[in-house]
Parts: C-alpha cells; structure tokens; sequence
C-alpha cells in the first residue's frame, strides 16, 4: 500500500512542482515512511511510501534508470520475482536488494508496453519514457490496486484517489449523476465511471499510453470462458489447486511487520488463515528461511456478536484456533452500527457508495492498526473465484440428466437452508418446458416422472404447465405475422429513483446497454466466467483499498490471484458443486488443513439481523437526524413519497423487509455523503 500521483501536460507547459506536492500530501494517510517527487519540464510524478515488505525498506521512489531515461511511481507488490529477476538478468546482488519497481522498470526496459503480460501481484504504476515522449500506465489484473485519471485539454493527471486529482485546480468538481443514478439502482458494472465528471478508473488488466496524439488504453489479459482442464480424477484437482492456493497465499506473507489474517469463521477466511499458519509453521523448521518469521507472527482479527447470536461465528472461528499457532483477537460487531463511523469514513471516501458491510473492515482495520499491523490477509472474494456451482443444476436440468440434478439439488439445499422442491423449482424447473418446445418429448417425460417420484409434483400439472401450454403459446407465435412489432420489453428501474431524473438522464436506455444478464443460457462456466468479470468486484476491491489505506495498511486477497482465478475458472463444472457441497475442489484439496468443522459446514452465518438492529436502533438517533434534515440533498434524485413510506414502515413494523430497509439505507449514506462533503446537485 503506498499513493501514486503524476501530471502530464502534453502541450509543452511545464509542471508545477507544488502542484505534484499537493497532490502527495493530500494522499499522506497512504504512506507515513516517506514522500517524494519528481519534475522535468511537462512531466511530474510523485509517491507516498509505506514499508511493507523487506525490499520496500531499501525503496525511493520515484525511480530512474541508470540512463536517465525512464522514471517510475509505483504502487505495487510483484510476486514472481525470482522468475522476473532470472529472466532479466539481474545478477549483480542478492534479490533481497531488489525492489519490485526495479523489476518493473526492468520488465518495462526489455518488453516494452507489454511488460505487465509479465508480471504477478498487486500493481498500479506509470513509467516516463524521456525517449518515446510516453507516459506508461498500468493496473493489475482483477483491480486490487486503484488508478484514477483525468484527462482533457492536454492534461492527464493520475493518482491513486479521486482526492489527489480534485486538488488540481484544472480537474472540475463536478458531479457525475450518472454514477448517482447507477448508485441508487444498484447498477454498478460500468467500469470506468467515477462520481466526478471527468474522472474515470482505469479498468482491470488495462494499460494506458498518454502521448501528444492523446491516450490509447488497451487490455492486456483476460479470462478465457472456453478453457478447460482436464485432470485424472478429484484426487488430482485437488492436489493442483493446494498447489496454487498455498503460493497466492505464501507470496502474500512477503513481509518485514506482523501480518493479521481476518477470521471470520467462513470458509474462505479459515482457508487463508489455516494455510498461512502451515506455511509459517513449515518455514520454521528450516534452516534457510525465506521468511524472517522472528518478525512475523500470523496474528487473527475476529468480528463476534454477544448480543445477536444468530450472527456469531465462535464455534467456526474456534475451531480454526485451537490447532494453536495463531494469535487471536476480536472485535464485537454488535456493539457498534453501519452508521456509527461514516464521518470518519467519509474524510478518506471519495464517493458516496457505501455497502451495508462496510463497518466491519473498518473496525477489523482499526483494530490491526492499534496492534501495530501494516498487512492484513482477506478471505475476499473465495466465493466468486472458486464458485458454488449451483448453475451446475440448471446446466444438468437443460442437458436433460434429471437424476443428476435432482439428486445434486436435495443434497445441497440444506446447505442453503431451503427446501428441495423450492431449489429444484429455482435452478431447474423452467428448463422442463424447454424440451416440450424443442418438441423434445423422452426427455421432457423422463423428467416429468423423476420430478413426479421425488417431488410429488402432480404429472397432470407438469403436463398442463410445462409441455401443453409452452407449445401452444410457442405454436400461437409461429402464426404471428412476420411484420407485427411485438413491443419491445420495458427496463424498470428502482422505485427509488425519481421518474423525472430518470427520464432526463435516459436511465433505462442506460440499464438495458449495462445489463449483462445473458440472452440465452449458460453453462456452469459462462456464469463463473460473468461473475468474475462483473463491475461490482474491481468496485469492492476498490472500497477495501479505501478502507485500508486510511488506517496504513494494506489487504491482500489471496483469492485474487491471476493464477488461482484461471485455474478455478477452467475446473469441470463437477469440481465446483458435487454431491451437494459447492466449492468442492477447495473443501477436497483443504482436508487436513482445515478443520473438518470448517471444511464441511454448509453456509454461513447472515449478518442482516445485526446490520438492521444497528441501523434501526443503536444508529437511530443519526437515521433520525438524515431523514429530517439530510435527505434534502436527493431531492433532485430520489422519489421522496416512496423514501418515506418505506422508512414509516421500517420503523413502525416488527418484521423489516428488504425492500424497505435497501433503499433508507442507500439514500441515508449517499445523503450523508454529500452532507459531510458539502456537495450541492
């Protein structure tokens, strides 16, 4: 974790030194181990540093080469260094001399814009090339580490936060209310798009190149949706995927400070935090370590509830630590709110979308940072990347392997604390009629008899339902016209969005070019394949950098990790959900690491009962004070009859519903967002 900043006139102007120390001092939480700049003509950069790693203590940046040519700003962790290092031959003193933005400085040297196809890790970093007149930019693979730019008038400014760009006199403050539109419809796969007009991230796997034509930004990597690997049986998928999770997790405890790992009691959380305890544990019993572990000591931060049960995770979270090795803490999610620190978050926040999670990384972070921690190890996002395979019902439903799929669906749906039927309806029901209109009738039958025998689902009502009707409707469109205009399907969008700002801004136009739900169906890996590459992940990741920075440290994800994620990706629908455990390949491969307590529990814990107690009562004061006097700052935005009867309801009744307390809690943060930001529509 450290801040990036630069500046780029590209007609000429020269650079203004205190205009680059602007930007470096405003981003002073990220990096309390040093500060520089660099200014030559129409070219500054600039960089807050924080000591993480043994290498980063020998670090200044910004970096030139030996030839004067090239400077860089980086905020990275590049974890193939030994293949990097033998591959560019830098053998002129021990690796542990070697800081990573020499290596990318190097990488850039020898393959040019295609060095970050080179590189493994956590990056954001930009490259002055004197002798090309290019500025070079490029953010890692899955978005762990941010890039803002602004870019007009011959002007590119970059850095690490919005708020390093909004100190620059050039870079309007200007609202982008499409982000708030995006925002209050819970729309959030655009990519580029920030709140500030103007402003935009640089996407995941992206580069940019900014020279006196412009900028050209291209991708440098992407997922395969195609790829499958096949291996010899589950022992072996097993095996392989130990194999890759044990590195992304071991290149990630590269550390010269104490390292804590959250501990959540899911399965993902154990998983990292049961691996990096095997690892240490192993690297002490050799004699050559490769981590100086008289230093690091694997220490757990636990959120724990005494007051809302349904919540708390100790028998999880206990069971993880008592094969010792690890030093526990805990912090107590009931006793504060999601509403309770957002001055505070705010002050760091640049944009106004808070999740309704958000307070517990937040008092996780405080608390690693009062232990003195600079690094912290996250379980995010194990459930995307190693995938539940539940669309691996609806794929057996539509291949028409009814005993398969129902056999997967009464096996898993306790798991999901729902009932069988009611899975198998969800996941697998609809694709019954798709054999009667595909004139398909064997299988339509087998499947109307096993769902009959295991269901007690009336045949005469599948009959009706699911092949009579479909056909006759099917048949009914097939004597239509060729030149009747069906009318085109009409995309809504939230009640809470104001029908006049939705019309203005073309909402709906908006929310059918955004959508990526599919026009036809999937296959188990084409939806793996969606949610890995959905806007919300580099905007959580994005939130979570946010988040950490504040308190000097810097999350690692594990779960990120190219290889970890190509490799998931690729498995044969069967590794992912099987004989009803959903990431099966990482339960099979984890045995004997994680406690069998862990590694075959079947959900986990919902937190909502505490998010609503926290918002309703121990934050009802600040609810209150926002719906009286906050929420005029959405005026323009939101319907305010709607607003208010929902929250009517959500104080008033017993049970609170969802689709009262989402909408009171997006309006109440982003009303706040632009109360404590002073920001006007």
């Amino acid at each position: 974790m450290s801040g990036i900043v630069g500046i780029h006139y590209l007609d000429g102007r020269p650079v203004d030194r205190e205009n680059i120390t602007k930007m470096v001092d405003i981003l002073a939480h990220r990096g309390p181990d040093g500060a520089d700049i660099w200014v030559d003509g129409c070219v500054g950069l600039g960089h807050r540093m924080l000591w993480t790693t043994p290498e980063s203590l020998i670090e200044k940046l910004p970096l030139m080469n030996q030839r004067g040519d090239l400077v860089i700003t980086a905020d990275a962790r590049i974890d193939n260094r030994d293949e990097l290092i033998a591959a560019l031959q830098i053998n002129n003193r021990p690796a542990d001399k070697i800081a990573d933005s020499e290596l990318i400085l190097a990488a850039y040297e020898k393959w040019g814009e295609d060095c970050p196809e080179h590189l493994l890790g956590d990056f954001a970093f930009a490259i002055w090339d004197k002798r090309r007149e290019i500025l070079f930019c490029a953010r890692d693979h899955m978005g762990v580490k941010p890039f803002y730019y602004y870019f007009s008038n011959n002007t590119f400014v970059f850095g690490s936060e919005i708020k390093a760009l909004l100190c620059l006199a050039e870079v309007p403050r200007r609202l982008n209310e499409l982000r708030i539109a995006d925002y209050l419809n819970i729309t959030l796969e655009d990519k580029a798009i920030t709140s500030y007009q103007g402003i935009l991230r640089l996407f995941p796997a992206h580069s940019i190149v900014v020279n006196l034509q412009g900028i050209q930004t291209s991708c440098y990597w992407s997922l395969d949706p195609n790829r499958e690997i096949k291996l010899d049986s589950d022992t072996a998928y097993a095996e392989e995927f130990r194999k890759i999770f044990t590195e992304a997790v071991r290149c990630r405890l590269r550390s010269a400070f104490p390292i804590a790992s959250q501990l959540s009691g899911g399965l993902d959380s154990s998983s990292v935090t049961c691996v990096a305890r095997n690892i240490i544990s192993e690297k002490d019993k050799e004699t050559n370590q490769e981590i100086n572990h008289k230093k690091i000591k694997l220490h757990t931060i636990s959120t724990i509830f005494d007051n809302i049960k349904e919540c708390d995770e100790r028998p999880f979270i206990n069971a993880v630590l008592e094969k010792g090795g690890l030093i526990p803490h805990y912090i107590h999610g009931d006793k504060v709110g999601p509403l309770s620190s957002l001055e505070d978050v705010f002050k760091y926040e640049d944009e106004g979308f808070i999740g309704a999670s958000h307070f517990y990384p937040w008092i996780a972070n405080r608390t690693a940072n009062e232990l003195g921690m600079r690094i912290v190890l996250d379980g995010l996002d194990g459930d995307t990347t190693v995938c539940h395979g539940t669309s691996r019902i609806t794929e057996l439903a539509r291949q028409g392997n009814w005993k398969t799929c129902i056999y997967e669906v009464k096996a898993s749906s306790p798991h999901f604390g729902v009932k069988p039927y009611s899975a198998f309806r969800n996941y697998a029901l609809p694709h019954l009629k798709e054999f009667a209109t595909n004139f398909r009738w064997i299988a339509f039958f087998q499947g109307m008899q096993l769902i009959h025998k295991h269901f007690g689902v009336s045949r005469k009502k599948l009959l009706l339902n699911h092949g009579i009707k479909p056909c006759l409707k099917q048949i009914k469109q097939l004597w239509q016209s060729k030149s009747e205009k069906i009318a085109s399907h009409s995309t809504s969008y939230n009640p809470l969005v104001r029908s006049n700002f939705a019309k203005d801004i073309g909402l709906s136009d908006r929310i059918q070019k955004l959508d990526i739900s599919p026009n036809i169906p999937l296959n188990t890996r084409e939806q793996h394949w969606a949610s890995l590459t959905q806007g919300v992940l580099p905007h959580v990741l994005e939130r979570m950098d946010l988040c950490a920075a504040n308190f000097r440290l810097e999350v690692r994800h594990p779960f990120m990790d190219k290889r970890l994620v190509e490799f998931c990706l690729a498995l044969p629908a069967e590794q992912k959900l099987s004989n009803g455990f959903g990431r099966i390949v990482m339960r099979r491969a984890l045995s004997g690491i994680l406690p069998e307590k862990v590694q075959w529990r079947g959900g986990k814990a919902d937190l909502s009962a505490n998010f609503d107690d926290g918002f309703l009562n121990r934050d009802r004061q600040i609810l209150d004070e926002v719906m009286s006097n906050q929420i005029k700052y959405l005026e323009k935005y939101i319907d305010s009859d709607f607003l208010q009867a929902a929250y009517r309801r959500m104080i008033s009744e017993k049970v609170v519903r969802d689709e009262d307390i989402t909408p009171a809690w997006q309006a109440v943060t982003l009303a706040l967002w632009f109360h404590y930001k002073q920001l006007t529509p």
